[in-house]
């Protein structure tokens, strides 16, 4: 069951408080290292992937770099991630695009990013939020969880997923509830035994109403 309007902001409210250092995990110093680092976190944790990039990006850490080496070169680096091959090719197709018709840089719209080779709706928003601080909602395993069993959504989909968040959350705190999502998805709101417990959501959440008590 969605909450109602005063319920979501409340919910917010909670989250914003218990989480109030929420950051990106990943590893990165530009967007383009932020946008590699996305496309590798798929189906692999965010510590795994600092660990590659860490050092992958001592080496190569443009897009011109990406673009002027081969995969055989690349998957050394990369084989721990998990579907290194299909996130090796898309990573290497991306840069050369990125050189082709961005002059080496990470284009800054919705439309443009998911154009690009492995490139969805999630690292886009990443991105876009992360990397040039425009407003956006990441829905990943954790948000898809957490906001459903809440009640900031009612969807069986990503995609509807963000559409119901994009309406319900303000928009000046998409990026930073994106954070708190995914935060109280880790520390929390596990997919197996959630701590309802601990949860200071658990008034308001509806998977608690009917599930935990």
């Amino acid at each position: 069951m969605m909450l109602e309007s005063t319920q979501r902001a409340e919910a917010l409210h909670l989250l914003s408080e218990a989480y109030p250092e929420a950051k990106p995990a990943l590893h990165f110093r530009t967007p383009f290292e932020l946008l590699v680092a996305t496309m590798l976190s798929a189906q692999c944790t965010d510590k795994q992937v600092n660990k590659v990039t860490d050092v992958l990006y001592q080496k190569y850490s443009t897009a011109a770099d990406f673009a002027a080496i081969d995969y055989e070169t690349l998957e050394p680096y990369i084989h721990s991630c998990g579907f290194f091959r299909a996130k090796g090719q898309n990573i290497l197709a991306m840069s050369r695009i990125l050189c082709e018709r961005y002059n080496g840089e990470v284009p800054q719209t919705m439309e443009e990013l998911t154009a690009l080779p492995g490139v969805g709706r999630k690292t886009a928003n990443v991105v876009l939020s992360n990397a040039f601080g425009i407003p956006a909602i990441a829905v990943d395993t954790h948000v898809f969880r957490v906001t459903n069993r809440i009640g900031l959504a009612e969807a069986k989909d990503v995609e509807h997923t963000e559409q119901q968040l994009m309406e319900n959350i303000p928009r000046k705190d998409w990026s930073a509830a994106h954070h708190w999502l995914i935060y109280h998805g880790r520390q929390v709101c596990s997919a197996q035994r959630p701590k309802c417990d601990k949860c200071t959501l658990s008034g308001l959440c509806d998977y608690y109403s009917k599930n935990a008590r």
